[in-house]
């Protein structure tokens, strides 16, 4: 799972064959075919097993203990910090993999389609929760909070998605204060909290 978590991540699920992603895990092509009919089952089990590795820092980041200009900006402080990480690792920024992986495969996979807008659907709450509690606080007025809700989603993953296609960390700073920004949150009430 982790091969293909990294291949088709740092590469493309189109250009991943089974023989790569048996190569770079040590296994046989029998061996894989014995518990996965297709890349494509490989690929919804790789995405299953990496958000229950995420998913405690995400309970942590996302905890309602804390205040939802505190969760927005630790998630933002997160996302910068773990794609400059990768970067060291693999010399560019890989951006979101489920973004880049659904925006591959959404009209080929279906099965693997359903699962990167599960896995998408799965992150989304955690901001929309914090959202409606930044709402709930009175940070921000609105009259149509699902849509503000919507364009936040849209405007993160158009930032993962432009910082891996620039290859620049740097768009990836403006995520908080371009939140704050959307959410209607003046920049002295996003500092004091």
């Amino acid at each position: 799972m982790e091969a293909i978590s990294e291949l088709i991540w740092r590469g493309s699920y189109g250009a991943t064959t089974i023989d790569q992603i048996c190569e770079k895990a040590g296994v046989r092509k029998g061996s894989f075919y014995y518990f996965f009919e297709s890349k494509a089952d490989l690929a919804v089990a790789a995405l299953d097993a990496d958000f229950k590795a995420k998913k405690p820092a995400f309970d942590e980041m996302f905890s309602p203990a804390l205040p939802p200009l505190d969760r927005l900006r630790r998630y933002a402080e997160w996302a910068y910090n773990r794609q400059s990480e990768l970067k060291c690792q693999c010399g560019c920024v890989l951006g979101c993999p489920l973004f880049t992986l659904g925006s591959e495969v959404c009209n080929q996979e279906e099965k693997l389609r359903a699962k990167v807008q599960e896995m998408m659907d799965t992150h989304a709450r955690y901001v929309e929760t914090t959202v409606r509690d930044a709402h709930g606080a009175g940070l921000f007025q609105t009259d149509d909070l699902p849509a503000r809700i919507r364009m936040l989603g849209a405007y993160i993953e158009g930032l993962f998605t432009q910082a891996r296609i620039r290859n620049d960390l740097e768009v990836l700073k403006e995520m908080f204060p371009g939140i704050c920004q959307i959410l209607g949150i003046k920049e002295t009430k996003a500092k004091a909290a």
